[in-house]
């Protein structure tokens, strides 16, 4: 593993194509609260905060095939340096950035390598656009069968003696007289590393470099969480359209382009400190259907 060379400024005339992959971001999840359209329809939004992420090493891998692994490393939240190790605190003196509580990386194109040191805001990603989110879900702890794969249970009454919530007949017959794997079962749940795909950006406020995403997130408030462009819209779906000529559908309605390679701390000075995206309805909920 090794450091690429990074140019004296690839920021200037960078231009985002849909094979390019861009960098995501770590953030923080500090909780859910409801917006308003501008049509009036209320719609619930988790509230995630970049605290002061910034890139620390910029990765290329050669594999056993030949071929190269590009990513770019980030680091999140500040901390004391007496409790960082001294090895970590050797790698983030070479990138000229402070200590860091959570580091991790995102798979890049070549074309997406971000200099290091350069702090990322909200403004990386545009209103309007998808993102998935990547983080460790609540523990639940041990939970039976109906919470945790939403079984129907046993009858509430007529012969049922406390055992209204069993899973039931597990096996088969005397042939195959066991338990087959995998069986959906009591056990651990949660605590996983969860994937929630394609949320909507409505809003991005600049100031205090917050992001406002359309559902819920995995993981409990204040846990640091991975923001990345959506790989079935922003990505897959992309790509398609531009290979198929259907250059209005690259990016969703709204969304003319994207910060290449990265949205900084600097271009945030530029823009408005609330930038919120157009109803995603095309007609108001509140009127009478045809």
């Amino acid at each position: 593993m090794q450091a690429t060379p990074t140019p004296a400024d690839p920021l200037k005339a960078a231009k985002w194509t849909p094979q390019s992959i861009r960098t995501g971001v770590i953030a923080r999840k500090r909780g859910m609260t409801a917006m308003w359209d501008d049509l009036g329809a209320r719609q619930p939004v988790t509230v995630l905060q970049i605290d002061n992420c910034q890139v620390t090493a910029n990765i290329v891998t050669v594999r056993k095939d030949k071929t190269e692994y590009h990513a770019v490393q980030l680091g999140a939240t500040d901390k004391r340096e007496k409790n960082t190790t001294a090895q970590m605190m050797g790698h983030f003196r070479n990138a000229n950035v402070g200590p860091k509580q959570i580091v991790r990386e995102f798979p890049v194109t070549p074309d997406a390598h971000v200099p290091v040191g350069t702090t990322l805001s909200a403004v990386h990603f545009v209103p309007g656009q998808f993102v998935d989110v990547v983080a460790k879900s609540i523990g639940k702890g041990f939970q039976g069968g109906m919470k945790r794969w939403g079984f129907k249970g046993l009858r509430a009454s007529h012969g049922v003696s406390i055992s209204h919530r069993s899973l039931g007949s597990t096996g088969q017959h005397q042939d195959p007289g066991r338990v087959w794997p995998g069986r959906k079962m009591a056990g651990r749940m949660g605590g996983v590393r969860i994937t929630t795909h394609n949320l909507r950006v409505v809003r991005v406020d600049t100031a205090l470099n917050l992001l406002f995403v359309k559902g819920c997130v995995p993981g409990v408030d204040d846990a640091h969480v991975m923001v990345r462009d959506a790989k079935k819209i922003m990505v897959a779906q992309a790509q398609h359209n531009q290979a198929k000529g259907r250059y209005e559908k690259v990016l969703p309605k709204g969304v003319d382009d994207l910060p290449f390679p990265a949205g900084t701390q600097e271009m945030a000075k530029s823009l408005p400190p609330v930038i919120e995206a157009p109803s995603a309805r095309v007609i108001s909920p509140f009127l009478p259907r045809e």
